[in-house]
């Protein structure tokens, strides 16, 4: 009995100080190309790539200051649907253009060519506005996160988005 303890134990202990630490060939990479750098290039490395991967919110949009976007649409403005396209039969905001969120991250790796042929309108430019909305206002969180990771820097998510926007046209429709 005593020897049955003994040999688990050290078989525990051999256990332990064997631990091998993987590191996935992507990161073993980054780790030695950034060997070569200062200290300094290093942290501003890290904290460049902090920044990207932190989580994030667009600011956000009101109805009253998307409204006028809506009336007088600029080929410098993109307002973007991330509906999927049977939810968007059910009707859109006026002057938006559907890309739903479920091809978004794939569509902003596309040229401008294929952007184009697949979605029938220009890609938008990094430094474009562009507003996203949806349903609720979740997935257009959702949206402004993947293209700030994706370099755009002049987003904005309409929170509201197609409720409210349903809620205030019929008001004031009725009014």
């Amino acid at each position: 009995m005593l020897r049955l303890a003994f040999t688990r134990s050290a078989t525990a202990a051999r256990a332990a100080t064997c631990v091998r630490t993987t590191v996935s060939p992507r990161l073993a990479q980054q780790l030695r190309h950034e060997s070569t750098k200062s200290p300094e290039e290093r942290k501003a490395a890290l904290e460049s790539r902090n920044e990207l991967q932190r989580d994030w919110a667009a600011p956000v949009i009101t109805y009253e200051e998307l409204k006028p976007k809506t009336l007088q649409p600029s080929p410098d403005k993109y307002l973007i649907d991330v509906r999927e396209p049977d939810e968007v039969l059910q009707g859109s905001i006026p002057s938006a253009v559907n890309l739903p969120l479920s091809v978004l991250p794939n569509a902003l790796h596309l040229s401008p060519a294929e952007f184009k042929e697949k979605f029938g309108f220009e890609k938008p430019r990094s430094n474009q506005e562009v507003i996203f909305y949806c349903r609720s206002g979740k997935r257009s969180s959702t949206a402004a996160d993947v293209a700030k990771r994706n370099g755009f820097t002049n987003i904005l998510n309409y929170k509201g988005s197609w409720l409210e926007w349903t809620e205030r046209e019929g008001k004031k429709s009725s009014a």
